[in-house]
Parts: C-alpha cells; structure tokens; sequence
C-alpha cells in the first residue's frame, strides 16, 4: 500500500490533475501532500512510541493492543475503497491513520518475540518473519494485479478500488493464527500501569543520557539516522516515481516492485554472509555506494529497461542496508542493555522517516521536477556515508 498501490493511486486518481499556484506556475501538488502525509504519519508514530513501549512492557496486554492498532490500519484500509477523484484530504487522512495503525501495532507485535524464542535462536526466528513479511507483499501484490490490469485495459484506475478491500481482509485473516495460538505471557511489574505514560519518557531521558555516554553509538546513529531517512524517501516516492517520470502503469509498477521484493530476499542473504566476512561498517559502506548508483541510475532512467537494472540494485540495498544497520548497532551496544539501546534505535528509525519524504515532496513540486527531487536524495546517502568513518568499528566498548 505505502510503496506501491496506494502510492500511485492516490497521486495519478486522488490528486489527478489538481494544481496549485506557486510563485506563479502552476505545480501538481501529489508529491508534496504524499511526503505532508508520509512525515506526520511518522511522527505521530515517533512521539508515541515511547508511550506504546511501556503500555506494552507494564500492562501485559499486548494482544489487546495489537489487536485495537491492527484494526485500526485494516479499517482506514478498507475504507480506501470510497474515496473518489479529488478526494485529498480525506485520502491523506486515511493513509496517515492506517500507518499509524500499522506502525503502532508493530511495537506490541515485536514485544511477542522474546516470549516465542529463546537467546539462541531469537536472530533466526526474526529472520524468518522478515522472510514471511517479504512473501506477503508478493501475495499482495499478485492480489491488486488483476485489478491493475483491468484498470489498465479499462484507462481507469477507480477499478483499482477493490485491491484495498482485498488488502485489509488479508492482513485480517493472517493476523487471526495470533490471536488465537499465541499465548501472551503474564510478566511481573511493580510498574502502576497508570503511569506509563510518565515511564515511556522517563525511559527515552534516561536511554538518551546513556547513548551519550558512548560516543561511538551517538555517531553511529547520527550517520544512521540520515542515511535511512534517504532509504525512507526511496521506499516512499520509488512507485510514484515509476509511474510519473517513466511512464509505468499500475499493473507495470506492481510487476517491478514484485521483482525488487524478490531482490530484497537474496540482497538480505547475500549481504548478511558478507557482514560476518567483511563486518558490519564495511558492508553498510559498499550498501551506501549501491544506494548512490541507485539514486544517480533512477535519476538518469529514461526507459523501463534501466529502470529494471536500477530495481534490482535498490531491492539488494534495501534489505542489506537494513540488516547490517542493526547488526552493527548490536556490536556497538554493551551487553544486557540490548533491549533499551535497541528501541532507542528504532525510536530513531521512526523519526528519520520524517523529514526526507517531506524533502522529496517540496523539492518535486517547487522545480516541477522528479528527477531533481531523486537527485536531491543522494545527499542522505553522502552525508550518511562521511558521518559514518567517524564510528570506530574496532573499539572494544562492551
């Protein structure tokens, strides 16, 4: 929904031909309002999760909360299917709720994995759920195409309606094994559930004293925090983009993006082997150098055929980018303090996808220009890449 259906379907049919006057010329809006969406999903998700956290933590009632989140993001989802032509705000609305939504659940959803696993398998077991989370965008995707390729045929994207009812149901309907056969854990607190509230910021002060406290994990998630939020921006815009600046229509768009989930799975395996032979600095650079081919290759796209190359390459950086970033995180951080440092990590992660999306936005719509906007994402991947020499890798801090 976020990368590729919606995506395209809210800047070509929601926002359509609407523009807006800017200094005098007339600008399509779509890029700008999907990036306004895009950030303030993400930082309503940023300022709460710490609330989330400990509501998660203290009150052991994780499956109720993942349940309310869950359907929240399947609702806004299904609801997709009356929006109309021209219908903006109420579109922004709704991705901005489903995201929330998603993102929200992820936190208590995460919070099973300690409870299912063990010390020695917990890294495969999460794994594996990567694994299946990429294997259900694939089916998702197979899903919306016979829509698309109605839409197509019909030069219609309204007949795009029903791919969002589908989504919804299936993320219901997988969700369900859960609910019913996971068992949630009761954990002993002296926590007042009243005061989680208080606990989830009290524990983001306290964590945030402590990265400081190692100066190697302060510059590491510094480096880190700017070069995801390109990695944000790419996964954000990269279906619009498609759609837009080449010219792909829906049914093409879902056809590569099934190709890039594809190239995801095996960058993950491939890069994950080369993190352990080179380490995990030295594979977040050569991800770092492929996310700038990237950016220059879709900027200098001009046909499907390239774009293809470009996909594939962006698909291997995806997931090893990703995977090395945690990686190196856990080498950075001293032992028993895995759990705090690691959510101070994603609090990070949730944050840096605000301002790059917003970025990209402004920037497409100001020049009129997508291939300026793309180009202007390479600045992330430089600036990320000089902030990262500054992380000794070889320091013995645990």
């Amino acid at each position: 929904m976020v990368t590729v259906v919606y995506a395209v379907y809210f800047k070509q049919y929601i926002v359509g031909g609407y523009t807006i006057d800017i200094f005098g010329l007339q600008r399509n809006p779509g890029d700008l309002f999907w990036g306004l969406g895009s950030a303030l999903s993400m930082l309503i998700v940023g300022f709460t999760s710490p609330i989330m956290g400990a509501t998660a933590d203290f009150s052991n009632k994780k499956k109720p909360l993942l349940f309310l989140y869950s359907m929240v993001c399947i609702l806004a989802t299904i609801a997709l299917f009356g929006l109309k032509n021209g219908m903006i705000w109420q579109g922004v609305f709704l991705f901005v709720t489903a995201n929330v939504g998603f993102e929200g659940a992820l936190v208590f959803y995460n919070g099973f994995l300690p409870q299912i696993t063990t010390r020695q398998n917990i890294g495969k077991i999460s794994g594996y759920g990567f694994a299946m989370g990429y294997v259900g965008s694939l089916i998702s995707l197979l899903m919306a195409m016979p829509y698309a390729n109605m839409a197509l045929a019909a030069n219609d994207l309204s007949l795009m309606r029903p791919a969002f009812v589908w989504a919804g149901l299936f993320f219901f309907v997988f969700s369900l094994p859960l609910y019913v056969f996971v068992k949630e854990k009761a954990i002993s607190v002296k926590q007042n559930k009243r005061n989680s509230l208080k606990a989830g910021y009290r524990r983001i002060r306290h964590t945030l004293k402590r990265v400081r406290e190692i100066p190697q994990i302060t510059r590491f998630l510094t480096a880190y925090f700017i070069y995801i939020d390109g990695v944000n921006t790419v996964i954000y815009f990269s279906g619009i983009y498609a759609s837009d600046s080449l010219g792909f229509s829906m049914a093409e768009v879902i056809q590569f993006f099934a190709i890039v989930q594809a190239s995801a799975i095996s960058g993950s395996y491939i890069f994950g082997f080369l993190t352990d032979k080179l380490g995990a600095k030295k594979t977040i650079n050569v991800t770092l150098f492929l996310w700038m081919g990237v950016i220059v290759g879709g900027a200098l796209s001009f046909s499907a055929f390239t774009f293809y190359f470009v996909g594939l390459a962006a698909g291997i950086a995806m997931g090893s980018s990703q995977a090395a970033s945690r990686a190196f995180m856990g080498q950075l951080i001293p032992q028993g303090r895995e759990a705090e440092f690691y959510g101070f990590y994603a609090l990070t992660g949730k944050f840096s996808a605000v301002l790059g999306p917003l970025f990209f936005g402004i920037t497409s719509t100001l020049t009129g220009s997508q291939r300026l906007a793309v180009l202007s994402v390479l600045l992330f991947f430089i600036t990320g890449y000089l902030l990262l020499r500054r992380v000794d890798d070889g320091l013995s801090i645990k």
